[in-house]
C-alpha cells in the first residue's frame, strides 16, 4: 500500500480542497485494494518471475561446468597354493602357501568442461530471452486487466444501485397508483379493472425490485472477490460528465497504435520470436560441437597383506595423480531421422504461432475500432439517454393528470411509469458504459495506465 500514497496524493491534488469528505470508497481505493490482493495479478506476477529464469538457465549451458567426486574402494582378497620358500639354511623347500590382502583406495578428481562451439545453446539462449520478454508483456497485459477489472466491477455496482433504487422508486409508485385506483373504484369512479391492471403491474415491480436486489448483491460479491473485503459506500458518478471524443478522433491511428502497443500482441509476437530461434536450434543439430576440458585426479592407494609362511604381514602404499587437458570434436552423421523430425516439428510449431499473432492482431484491431466506435455512439447515447428521462417524466406528470380528469385510463398511467423507469435505467447505463468505453479503448491501444483510472475517480462525488 506504501506505494499508492503518492497516488493518493496526486489524486487529492486533482480533485481540490473542494471534495466531499464524506467516508466512501472510491475508484482508487478499490484500485489499491485490488492490486494488493488480487489472486489473478498475484498469480500472473508469479509465472512471470519464473519464466524470466529461462535466461540464466539457458546461459548456463554456454558457462563453465565445475564438478568434483571422491570415491573410496575396499576389497580382500586371498590365494593359496604350492609355493618355494627359502629355509635358514638355504635349501628351497616346496610348501603350501595361503595368503591374503586388504586393499584400500581413494580417487578424487576435478573436471571442468567448456563449450567452446555449440549453435545450440546460442539460439537456445536467443529462445529464452524472447520468451521472456513474451512473458513480461503477458504480465503487463495483466496489469492492464486489473485496471479495466476493477473499473467494469465498480460501475456494475453503481449501475445496480442505479437500478435498484429506479426499481424500488417505481413500485412505490405503482404501489400509490393501485391505492390510488382502489380508492376511485370504492366510489364509483373506475371499473375494476383499473384496479387489476394496477395490481399486476404492482406485483411485477416487487419482483423487479427483488432481481435488482440480487444483482446488486451479486455485483458486490465480485468487487469483494477483487479486494477480499466487503465493498462499503461507493461514490457515484456526478450528473455533468465531460463527453468528449477520442483523441486522435480516427479510428485507424487508435488501431496503430494498438498494433505498436499492445501488450497481448506483444507477447505473441515474442513468443513468434522464440519460435524462430527453436528452428535454429533444431537445425543446428546437423552442426558439429566443440567442447573443452581439463581434468584432475589424485589416486592414493594402500594394502595389508599376510601370508601362512612369514611370520608377520607387510603394508604397502602407492599414489597416482594425473591432469589432462583436451578438445573433443562431435559431428553428427546420423540420428535416424531425429533432428530432422525436430526441424519439421518445430517450423510447424513457428507457423502455428504465426497463426496465432496473426488471430490476435485481427481481435485486437476489431476491438480497438469496436471500443472507438462506442465511445462516439456512446456519447450522443448519453445525452439521448437523459433527453428521454426529462421526456418520459413530463409525459407519466401530463398522464397523471388526464387520469385525474377522465381523459387518460390507468393503463397509459401504467405506461409511462414503466417508460419512466426505462430511461432512467438506460440513461444510467449509458453514462457509466461511455466512461468504461473510454477505458476500454485505451486498453485495446495498450495505453492504458493508472491515471486514466484517477481521471475517472475524479468524476466521483
Amino acid at each position: 500500500m506504501n506505494a499508492l500514497r503518492p497516488l493518493s496524493l496526486a489524486l487529492a491534488l486533482v480533485l481540490g480542497a473542494g471534495a466531499s469528505l464524506a467516508h466512501a470508497d472510491d475508484l482508487i481505493q478499490i484500485y489499491g485494494e485490488a492490486r494488493a490482493s488480487d489472486p489473478q495479478l498475484a498469480g500472473a506476477e508469479a509465472t512471470n518471475q519464473a519464466n524470466s529464469e529461462n535466461v540464466d538457465q539457458a546461459r548456463s549451458a554456454l558457462l563453465p561446468q565445475i564438478g568434483a567426486s571422491l570415491a573410496y574402494s575396499q576389497s580382500h582378497g586371498s590365494s593359496g597354493g604350492p609355493q618355494f620358500v627359502t629355509n635358514e639354511d638355504g635349501s628351497q623347500s616346496l610348501v603350501n602357501v595361503t595368503s591374503s590382502a586388504d586393499n584400500y583406495g581413494r580417487t578424487l578428481s576435478g573436471r571442468l568442461d567448456q563449450s567452446i562451439l555449440d549453435l545450440s545453446k546460442w539460439t537456445a539462449l536467443k529462445s529464452a530471452r524472447a520468451t521472456v520478454k513474451s512473458s513480461d508483456a503477458t504480465y503487463e497485459a495483466a496489469q492492464q486487466d486489473l485496471l479495466i477489472r476493477v473499473a467494469t466491477a465498480y460501475f456494475d455496482v453503481l449501475t445496480a444501485e442505479d437500478a435498484l433504487r429506479f426499481a424500488q422508486a417505481n413500485e412505490q409508485a405503482l404501489n400509490r397508483q393501485m391505492e390510488q385506483a382502489q380508492q376511485r373504484f370504492d366510489v364509483g369512479l373506475s371499473a375494476i379493472t383499473d384496479v387489476n391492471d394496477a395490481k399486476a403491474q404492482h406485483d411485477t415491480a416487487v419482483a423487479s425490485v427483488i432481481t435488482a436486489q440480487n444483482t446488486l448483491d451479486d455485483n458486490n460479491e465480485a468487487l469483494r472477490q477483487l479486494t477480499n473485503k466487503e465493498p462499503g459506500e461507493l461514490k457515484k458518478l456526478r450528473d455533468k460528465l465531460p463527453l468528449d471524443k477520442p483523441n486522435p478522433e480516427n479510428p485507424e491511428s487508435w488501431v496503430a497504435v494498438a498494433v505498436e502497443q499492445n501488450p497481448v500482441l506483444s507477447s505473441y509476437a515474442y513468443s513468434l520470436e522464440a519460435a524462430n530461434a527453436n528452428i535454429q536450434t533444431a537445425r543446428s543439430g546437423h552442426l558439429p560441437t566443440i567442447n573443452g576440458q581439463v581434468l584432475y585426479s589424485k589416486s592414493p592407494r594402500w594394502s595389508d597383506t599376510s601370508a601362512s609362511s612369514f611370520n608377520d604381514a607387510f603394508h604397502t602404499n602407492s599414489e597416482s595423480w594425473s591432469t589432462s587437458v583436451g578438445l573433443t570434436l562431435n559431428v553428427p552423421i546420423f540420428s535416424g531421422g531425429y533432428t530432422q523430425s525436430r526441424v519439421r516439428q518445430s517450423i510447424y510449431t513457428r507457423d502455428a504461432a504465426q497463426d496465432q499473432f496473426e488471430l490476435q492482431k485481427r481481435l485486437i484491431e476489431r476491438s480497438t475500432r469496436n471500443s472507438y466506435r462506442a465511445v462516439i455512439a456512446g456519447a450522443s447515447q448519453v445525452e439521448a439517454t437523459r433527453q428521454a428521462v426529462v421526456s418520459a417524466q413530463s409525459s407519466l406528470d401530463a398522464t397523471q393528470a388526464g387520469y385525474e380528469v377522465g381523459t387518460r385510463t390507468i393503463v397509459d398511467v401504467l405506461i409511462s411509469q414503466q417508460q419512466l423507469l426505462s430511461a432512467q435505467s438506460s440513461y444510467s447505463q449509458a453514462r457509466h458504459a461511455f466512461v468504461l468505453n473510454g477505458l476500454r479503448l485505451k486498453q485495446a491501444a495498450g495505453i492504458i495506465e493508472v491515471k486514466d483510472l484517477e481521471a475517472v475517480n475524479a468524476l466521483l462525488e
